[in-house]
């Protein structure tokens, strides 16, 4: 795979819509060529969709025609005027996302059911960035299938997606049956946006096209039967976090949500706000973790509480929500991370790893309870 193999296919790309399609209606957002796999992603208005459910499959013909290309990942966003939303349901600014996605034939499937047979989501999520939500989500999961649940991760942070990077994975999915196959790794089937895209992609994508992206990940992608798929959604009370908690509610149910937060009051802030958004949308919360709760010099061993120490407890305790156990801040999670192999995994005798395999245990209780 080479520069002039992307820049020659895109012109090709290019080439077939302006010639079949209608003028200046459909556009490349992002296109990715790994190891004879393409993975495309259009931008489109109504009219460049409707020209495209009928002629994607003579566009798939003529991507694979490329000498570089064997095979092919197709998804479509669009963006129609506000206009033409006209007696359609109001709340969209005049933007939604049509899901073309990821099919090989040319014909629209039926709607399905997200996550037929997965029995249990839990979905981690903080209120605000920067407080190892998703280092702890990995860990948790990973832990979770070293208890011997038959565990999914999915990644839900459509603009940072960081799951390839903290688990070491580079393939791309393949396409089986018309859906993605989730990518196996430690254990757990994955999946993220990062696997689809470059990942020096920037994904300048309005709301409503993050929420169709989030739901092809959920319904074009072959989870299969797991009995529990953990979701890291990006920080926030936003467009994610509605889009699962409307879609994936009867999972939740039988899961839940966890809250990770560090112990300072302003972060504890935001918190409330996950908390609160979960609560309106009538979705379990299975308890409130404190990341970074304490650090261990690793010279002298002396604790020190950088960010405070307790704050979570106390806030657990205050929103009547059980408090789920505290995470050190430590290199080792760090170089874990950054190096594609979860603590749990690279060091499970770490004391560390062991909070979160206590955390996990307690997770995996609350499944059974619910279960009951």
């Amino acid at each position: 795979m080479t520069a002039s193999d992307i820049s020659s296919l895109k012109d090709s790309i290019s080439h077939f819509l302006a010639e079949k399609g209608p003028s200046g209606q459909t556009s490349i957002e992002a296109l990715t060529l790994d190891e004879g796999h393409a993975h495309l992603i259009l931008r489109t208005t109504a009219e460049g969709a409707a020209f495209l459910q009928s002629a994607h499959a003579a566009l798939e013909e003529q991507i694979k025609q490329h000498p570089s290309v064997h095979s092919l990942t197709l998804s479509l966003t669009a963006h129609r005027p506000a206009s033409a939303q006209a007696g359609q349901s109001k709340g969209t600014g005049g933007h939604r996302p049509l899901a073309l996605g990821k099919r090989p034939s040319g014909r629209s499937a039926p709607p399905e059911a997200c996550l037929p047979d997965v029995k249990a989501v839990i979905a981690v999520a903080s209120g605000k960035g920067g407080v190892g939500k998703s280092t702890t989500a990995v860990n948790l999961a990973c832990s979770l299938a070293r208890l011997g649940l038959k565990t999914g991760l999915l990644d839900a942070d459509i603009y940072g997606p960081s799951l390839p990077h903290m688990l070491g994975e580079d393939q791309k999915p393949t396409v089986e049956n018309g859906k993605l196959r989730p990518l196996e790794r430690w254990g757990m089937e994955t999946m993220s946006i990062g696997y689809l895209v470059d990942k020096k992609q920037a994904m300048i994508w309005r709301g409503p096209m993050v929420m169709g992206a989030l739901t092809q990940l959920m319904s074009d992608v072959s989870w299969g039967a797991l009995d529990v798929l953990v979701v890291d959604l990006p920080p926030g009370t936003g467009d994610a976090q509605l889009t699962l908690t409307r879609k994936l509610s009867d999972k939740l149910q039988a899961g839940g949500a966890v809250i990770v937060s560090t112990p300072q009051d302003i972060a504890l802030l935001d918190a409330r706000r996950g908390v609160t958004l979960f609560e309106k949308t009538e979705t379990p919360i299975l308890g409130l973790i404190e990341n970074m709760s304490y650090f261990c010099c690793p010279h002298c061993q002396e604790r020190t509480d950088l960010f405070g120490h307790g704050g979570a407890r106390k806030e657990a305790a205050a929103l009547d929500i059980p408090f789920l156990g505290e995470i050190p801040l430590l290199r080792e999670i760090r170089c874990s991370a950054d190096e594609g192999t979860p603590l749990v995994l690279r060091d499970p005798e770490h004391p560390a790893a062991k909070a979160y395999m206590a955390i996990a245990r307690t997770l995996m209780a609350k499944l059974s309870d619910s279960k009951a």
